[in-house]
């Protein structure tokens, strides 16, 4: 970046809306798991959609490259400057208009997730986006990756819970629709570009988002399944016993579970009977006290059909709570055991178990002594099939030596129909594996990409980009 392009950044902004102070930079060059690190000359962090579409109108003019980044919280390196401008969003995080009667609300792109849960619910509403880290990943974040989270198949990815979105263009150019319209046909739905472009096609400023009906109850069990297809059998079984009740349905193996109980202090295994996997279901109910009732007669009539082999149903919040923390944890817990080959993909909840055996054998067969550790959202589809060494300390090199793992399991997931990114996003990790499987999709991305950002200033090495 030139001298005159920095002093004119500077300038144009208040002297708290940008930082050159290395401390300050730390945490924006470094992702969470410590495998991305970069550089970046400059830490700009408006405070107004004014001051950005400044910056960009200035960045555009001179060819300066932006990242643009939220809570930093990508697994896939999409947020990690290599030279280029950071953009923090952090600093605009107000929550604007909310909506009772029209269930939305209207909240600045660098507003946590949790606050936005939170305001909810005091409205007497739900935000039923709910991630492991949404206390700390950002609105504009979530918007520009399609974070999906652990109640997808009630209520959908991002994508579906976005009503408006107020977008700066690369040129500075102000895309504004925030009125929370759920019907609104006057041509493209030109959010959707921005929603999953990781940065690509500009900034999101605000957003309006959709808000529910608070469930009156809820209900929270786990219970142990021999196999993936058992698990999905009894997924058709509780969705059809409780009506479309179910918000959530996660699996987990019991590597995974093992990892988790051992990482936190005082936990333990709630289901006695040690089978290979087990499912974590939440239900809930718009009556008072009814879920409860439900999952136990579901849960009954589920082992009587020899879909589970014993289930434990939480009695209170706390042991809810703690049901949930150890599904939440096996990413921590998988960390502390060392690198891993990650693989957040997605098939056809029909083919699930299919695809979990194949894997299986494939990475077996490649590599002694793997461990596997799978999990996640099987109700939508989204499994985290990740990879490591039985013994604890799996470095870097292990990662790299078993890149034709990662391969192998891409074939398998192309075979089932399914998806190498489920909700992490592209990023730098997978954006080649992207453009080979999928050339004519990046192909007409890439022309979008060049109307909007014809000098290629945003995110330029993330989703599209070509070493």
């Amino acid at each position: 970046m030139s001298t005159e392009t920095l002093t004119a950044l500077k300038t144009t902004l208040d002297p708290r809306s940008w930082s050159e102070d290395p401390d300050e930079l730390a945490p924006h060059v470094r992702d969470w798991r410590n495998r991305y690190r970069g550089v970046t000359p400059l830490l700009l962090k408006p405070a107004t959609t004014d001051e950005v579409s400044r910056i960009l109108s200035l960045c555009n003019r001179d060819n300066v490259a932006i990242t643009p980044q939220s809570g930093n919280t990508s697994l896939v390196g999409g947020s990690i400057p290599q030279g280029e401008v950071v953009l923090s969003l952090k600093r605009m995080n107000a929550i604007g208009k909310i909506d009772a009667t029209n269930e939305s609300l209207t909240c600045e792109a660098g507003v946590i997730v949790e606050t936005v849960q939170n305001t909810a619910i005091e409205q007497g509403k739900l935000f039923p986006l709910s991630l492991g880290a949404q206390g700390s990943a950002m609105i504009g974040g979530l918007i520009s990756t399609n974070a999906g989270g652990v109640h997808v198949l009630r209520y959908g990815m991002m994508r579906d819970l976005v009503l408006g979105l107020q977008v700066v263009l690369p040129d500075g150019r102000v895309l504004s629709d925030l009125k929370g319209l759920r019907k609104d046909n006057t041509g493209y739905d030109l959010k959707q570009l921005f929603i999953g472009a990781e940065g690509t096609l500009g900034v999101v400023t605000a957003a309006t988002v959709k808000l529910f009906p608070r469930p009156a109850s809820t209900a929270v069990a786990l219970a142990a399944v021999d196999s993936p297809a058992k698990a999905v059998e009894l997924l058709t079984h509780v969705k059809n016993k409780t009506g479309g009740g179910v918000a959530a349905f996660e699996l987990m193996s019991r590597s995974g579970l093992n990892l988790a109980v051992a990482h936190l202090p005082d936990a333990r295994h709630p289901i006695k009977i040690d089978q290979a996997w087990t499912v974590l279901i939440e239900l809930v109910s718009a009556e008072p006290d009814r879920a409860q009732p439900i999952m136990e007669k579901t849960l009954g009539t589920a082992f009587e059909h020899g879909l589970i082999g014993d289930a434990a149903l939480a009695q209170t919040q706390a042991q809810a709570k703690a049901f949930w923390t150890l599904r939440e944890s096996i990413p921590e817990a998988e960390r502390t055991h060392g690198k891993a080959v990650k693989h957040d993909i997605s098939v056809p909840v029909s083919h699930i178990s299919v695809f979990m055996e194949e894997a299986t054998r494939t990475v077996e067969s490649m590599l002694e002594n793997a461990f596997i550790i799978a999990f996640g959202h099987v109700g939508d589809g989204n499994i985290h099939f990740n990879v490591t060494r039985e013994e604890p300390g799996a470095g870097e090199n292990f990662v790299a030596a078993a890149a034709a793992v990662t391969e192998a399991i891409y074939d398998l997931v192309d075979k089932h129909g399914g998806s190498i990114s489920a909700e992490h996003g592209v990023g730098i990790l997978k954006r080649r594996e992207l453009a080979r499987r999928k050339p004519v999709h990046v192909q007409v991305m890439r022309a979008i990409k060049s109307a909007l950002d014809p000098n290629g200033v945003m995110n330029p090495r993330v989703l599209l980009g070509e070493d």
